[in-house]
């Protein structure tokens, strides 16, 4: 899938009618797609759903019927040690690899400002550090700063700031009054991703290349070892016997992928299919 004549991911098809799964974070603005035989076509956004951060969307002005993936069903097929094959991202060879994990659960990390307290003994919280380009950088908060409230609620110590973070999503507004050199300021701080806010200091990170930015809060997901670019999100994650069992959806780092397993996609799948006709 392309945008802008950039590959931005890859789509699965799901669906005769040229319906086809993909990550909906990656996939935002898709005009067209080229299958692995060079075959060019416009596509639009039918569904999206924020939880598995699937989207589906649909060839334009496709009269043909076309080919689509076979689903495992069988729970025996995604246990930690089973070997699985993903496409790469150009469609022309595979990755064979192995899950690394049971399936589970990814927890929600929240939204981050990029800033590092000190608790002293006074009745507010101080700013110690502001690591370049993070949330905090952009929206003017300086060390040195003192933290007074967040969203109306007087702040007395930095874990009290961490809990309200871990409610808020990457791209949510928090609202801090801080005092610096003596005047009381307001400043509305737009929060970023955690991956992007503190990989750009990881140095393994830094030498595996980009990584998805939405990489948690998932309901559960099939983890496995292959090396395969974020462009290579949406791809079909299957058997050694050709079945699909997942979508790719994450690249963490180097060596781990997670991909939504076909149990939680057949529901949403299924009420998407039948609300087309």
């Amino acid at each position: 899938l392309y945008r802008n004549q950039k590959k931005i991911a890859l789509g699965t098809i799901v669906d005769s009618r040229g319906l086809l799964l993909t990550k909906a974070s990656a996939s935002v603005g898709a005009k067209y797609g080229i299958s692995s035989c060079g075959e060019k076509f416009s596509v639009r956004i039918r569904k999206r759903d924020e939880s598995t951060d699937l989207a589906l969307l649909q060839i334009i002005d496709s009269s043909r019927f076309w080919p689509t993936v076979e689903w495992s069903q069988e729970s025996n097929r995604t246990t930690e040690g089973c070997w699985v094959v993903s496409t790469h991202e150009n469609l022309q060879y595979l990755h064979l690899s192995i899950l690394t994990g049971q399936v589970r659960d990814v927890p929600r990390e929240g939204g981050v400002m990029g800033i590092v307290f000190e608790d002293d003994d006074s009745s507010n919280v101080s700013i110690i550090d502001v690591l370049p380009y993070s949330a905090a950088d952009r929206g003017g908060l300086q060390v040195g700063d003192r933290l007074l409230s967040a969203d109306g609620y007087l702040i007395s110590n930095s874990q009290m700031v961490h809990d309200l973070l871990r409610k808020k999503d990457p791209g949510d507004l928090m609202i801090l009054k801080i005092k610096r050199r003596g005047n009381e300021i307001e400043k509305r701080i737009t929060l970023g991703h955690r991956a992007v806010t503190f990989d750009l200091f990881n140095r393994n990170l830094l030498m595996s290349g980009m990584v998805s930015k939405r990489k948690d809060n998932f309901p559960k997901i099939i983890q496995h070892d292959a090396p395969l670019p974020y462009s290579a999100m949406g791809g079909g994650l299957f058997s050694p016997m050709g079945q699909c069992l997942g979508i790719n959806i994450a690249r963490v780092d180097r060596v781990t992928t997670y991909a939504i397993p076909f149990s939680e996609i057949h529901p949403i799948l299924e009420r998407w299919l039948k609300d087309i006709p």
